[in-house]
């Protein structure tokens, strides 16, 4: 019988000391972790959740390493994260935009060549379903926004109260030269730099925004969390994954597009599943 494991992350601040000074407050994190727990305790899935102050770099790939050790063909894992999207310079030259995308954990960056290479520990035949409510918008993308008069009060605050998931540029150039000497390794680090290509498992991502969007917060939920969690009706949406991001993408503004992707080895019959099916 197939065994499935979820691990949910959600973020509602990171430590100031590794942020140079920044917290990056927000309020619906932990909370989109809380319901997709939820939602993959209901599926049957063993869940270990991880919130804020727990949700650090060591815990994190310590549970997903577990996970990738006990799995194996025709199970599933699961991970979704909620927080910050970050950004850091792109040291192995593999981004076009010289920019490596990172997520924000509590005592430092995730950047996504280590989330592929986490990925690649799970075996071929494993089906991994990754969400991620977060911005991963590209440097000029993000700098255009934060910049752009009236539309920002705050480093990620609107004068609406709006608050979007991102780091602002300069708290990640802050951020990156404090530490240097802690990414430089990773983010040069040659086993990782092909890690998207190493993914052995059927991975889908479905992410909050397009990489030139913004993710925006909420009092409940992340806007794309609480679109998904409407979508999935407590298990009575019966469709394939397409169909589940397409549903989503429906709910949204137009400024905020949810993003579907596939990684490693294609696997059709996960891909027409109902969502979160073990």
């Amino acid at each position: 019988m197939a065994k499935g494991i979820a691990i949910t992350t959600g973020l509602n601040s990171v430590d100031p000391s590794h942020y140079g000074g920044w917290s990056g407050d927000l309020m619906a994190c932990e909370a989109d972790a809380e319901d997709m727990a939820h939602i993959a305790q209901s599926k049957g899935f063993e869940v270990e959740t991880l919130l804020t102050n727990r949700a650090t770099r060591t815990n994190l790939v310590k549970v997903i390493t577990e996970a990738a050790d006990v799995l194996n063909s025709g199970d599933v894992f699961m991970l979704s994260y909620s927080g910050h999207g970050g950004q850091i310079p792109d040291r192995n030259s593999d981004e076009e935009d010289a920019q490596d995308e990172t997520w924000c954990l509590y005592d430092g960056e995730l950047v996504d060549d280590e989330i592929y290479s986490l990925l690649s520990k799970f075996e071929r035949g494993v089906r991994v379903l990754v969400f991620s409510d977060s911005c991963h918008s590209g440097t000029v993308a993000k700098i255009a926004f934060h910049r752009a008069a009236g539309k920002l009060v705050g480093p990620n605050e609107t004068a609406s109260g709006t608050r979007y998931r991102f780091m602002p540029p300069e708290v990640a150039v802050r951020t990156y030269r404090q530490n240097k000497s802690f990414y430089d390794p990773i983010l040069e680090n040659p086993a990782i730099r092909e890690s998207r290509d190493t993914v052995k498992a059927s991975a889908i991502l479905i992410s909050g925004c397009q990489d030139n969007q913004l993710s925006i917060d909420g009092t409940f939920n992340g806007l794309f969390t609480a679109n998904l969690l409407q979508v999935w009706n407590e298990g009575k949406f019966r469709n394939r994954y397409r169909a589940f991001h397409r549903a989503i993408g429906e709910r949204m503004p137009p400024d905020q597009t949810p993003n579907y992707f596939r990684v490693g080895e294609l696997n059709l019959s996960f891909e027409k599943q109902i969502p979160f099916t073990i």
